[in-house]
């Protein structure tokens, strides 16, 4: 028997298609110029543009689920051009509060009549977000906020997971290997993240854990959760009122020094991520506020993660690595974390990472330079081998948005100096330094190890080959099928071959053109399959896009 949950991803599958329907058709056109047949077709940077803002449409148009998928993949330059990224940023998780009468019905269920539990209750929210929204109100004497999960959200949330899954293999169709793993990815941290922030006892553990680690830190303030009026489904903490951290004209009139409260943003990140191993992770300005000491006020707990010791390490080994511009070093740890294909061109990639660390460094970029390296992608590499492993998906967006929020707080900040003071005075790289002149000491030890063990073995294969007596096992491995296509184009042009030569055999003595040129007429499709097996793929179009740039672009607009 076919579940409700069923059927309502089978209808919301109906109108996703429907909304998506336009693109499809232009993807599909830009692989075949004429859908079934025709070369494919480039697309500017104005059409991108516009197919972003054709996409935002459709994402808004179908709701909460859809719109939480928007904002990650503004974060995710590893799936989308520039353009889209650049437009899906703008996407806001605000949606019309539901009715009170249903948000009540939520309330009672898990905590009892609301009257009966707190003292006062604003029946009308302060915010209101595409899963649930928040009420202020009364409990114990204090002011309280109290989160409220939206009615039938979960129901919805579970069938939009559905189309998503069953519309991947659609998607894929129309991007590129390195990118599909990408996005296979993010459908599975998607749907993951999307529960994780619906139950809002996790959320109340992690908020805990978060402050526990930042108890004695004076620079942050994290509600405290309300035990006794708090569930699955609503989160009552204590309210802390503030100045939206991007409000620039308040906090200069309030005295705030907006460059010490952007390096202090940073280094409250980098002790959750790098020190902690837990973090906060949807940092936009609405989630960050700051009171009149001067300190950072969290919201929002609901998207928060996880990092592993192995990927710790790795960050700081790739911060060193970047205070240092040791690019060698840089690439190689981008590589351990999965991040970068092996296979890539290292040269074309240590290019895009210096362009990368001049602009994280507040330098200007001359645009002669940027086009020589978009150049050289385009002509070295068809597929951009860049990807983001789950695990550090949440960690890129985080980095990403507070990088936005420091830069819109003093235009010259410096966040990767920052963090090379910080790794400093915690010791990581101190710790680092004695960690390779470890690996160098062992390696040393394996080395005149190997000094001894070598020569006899070197000498048994001597002898073998003395005696004539020495086989090789060769095992050629071939990811990019470089021996299937040769071989595919000798069979079509030995086809070819015959073809024409017996065609001209058949006119020459058979004193009749019919019979030739119904052989002709049998090589003909053979030809074209050899014409196309020679054709090249076209390079990567890509525009660049650099975060501290573009904000200054759109500013001098």
């Amino acid at each position: 028997m076919v579940s409700l949950v069923n059927l309502r991803a089978y209808w919301r599958f109906l109108l996703v298609f429907y909304q998506f329907f336009p693109l499809i058709v232009a993807y599909t056109r830009d692989r075949k110029r004429f859908v079934l047949f025709g070369s494919s077709r480039r697309v500017d940077a104005a059409t991108r543009t516009r197919r972003a803002e054709v996409l935002l449409d459709s994402l808004l148009t179908l709701g909460p689920t859809f719109i939480k998928l928007g904002q990650l993949l503004s974060t995710r330059p590893d799936i989308l051009p520039p353009e889209y990224v650049d437009v899906l940023s703008s996407l806001q998780d605000e949606v019309p509060p539901a009715e009170w009468d249903e948000a009540k019905q939520v309330l009672q269920e898990e905590l009892g009549p609301v009257d009966d539990v707190f003292d006062d209750f604003d029946r009308d929210p302060i915010s209101g977000a595409s899963l649930g929204q928040v009420y202020l109100a009364e409990y114990g004497g204090q002011k309280v906020a109290v989160k409220v999960r939206r009615p039938g959200i979960e129901d919805l949330v579970e069938a939009d997971l559905r189309v998503i899954r069953w519309s991947l293999p659609l998607v894929q169709r129309f991007i590129g290997q390195g990118r599909a793993f990408s996005l296979e990815n993010l459908a599975d941290e998607f749907a993951k993240t999307i529960r994780q922030e619906m139950d809002y006892s996790r959320e109340g553990r992690m908020l805990e854990e978060i402050q526990a680690n930042f108890a004695d830190n004076d620079d942050i303030r994290i509600p405290s959760v309300v035990e006794g009026v708090s569930g699955p489904r609503v989160l009552t903490m204590e309210y802390l009122p503030g100045v939206k951290i991007t409000d620039l004209a308040t906090l200069d009139e309030m005295g705030i020094d907006r460059h010490e409260l952007a390096e202090r943003l940073q280094r409250i990140y980098l002790q959750m991520i790098i020190d902690d191993g837990v973090f906060h992770a949807d940092p936009h300005p609405g989630n960050l506020a700051v009171d009149d000491d001067g300190a950072v006020i969290f919201y929002d707990f609901g998207m928060s993660g996880r990092v592993d010791s192995f990927i710790q390490q790795k960050i700081v080994e790739f911060y060193i690595a970047v205070a240092n511009q040791n690019i060698d070093a840089i690439l190689d740890t981008l590589v351990e974390m999965g991040t970068l294909s092996p296979e890539a061109d290292r040269q074309v990639m240590a290019d895009v990472m210096e362009l990368a660390i001049a602009d994280a460094r507040g330098e200007d970029i001359e645009q002669y330079r940027v086009n020589q390296i978009i150049e050289q992608v385009e002509s070295t590499i068809y597929e951009f081998p860049l990807r983001l492993p789950r695990n550090l998906a949440l960690v890129l967006r985080v980095a990403t948005v507070v990088e936005g929020v420091c830069v819109t707080l003093d235009e010259e900040f410096d966040f990767i100096s920052v963090a090379t003071e910080y790794l400093t005075q915690e010791g990581y790289r101190e710790e680092t330094i004695k960690q390779i002149a470890g690996d160098v000491s062992e390696q040393l030890q394996a080395t005149s190890q190997s000094l001894v063990r070598v020569p006899p073995k070197l000498e048994r294969v001597l002898d073998r080959v003395e005696r004539e007596n020495l086989t090789l096992d060769v095992r050629i491995e071939d990811k990019n099928r470089v021996f299937d296509k040769l071989a595919k184009r000798i069979a079509f042009a030995i086809f070819v071959a015959v073809g024409i030569l017996s065609s001209a055999i058949l006119y020459a003595f058979g004193g009749s053109w019919e019979p030739a040129a119904a052989v002709a007429a049998l090589t003909l499709p053979v030809v074209f399959l050899l014409y196309r097996s020679f054709r090249a793929k076209k390079g990567l179009r890509a525009s660049p896009q650099f975060t501290r740039q573009n904000l200054k672009q759109r500013r001098d607009d």
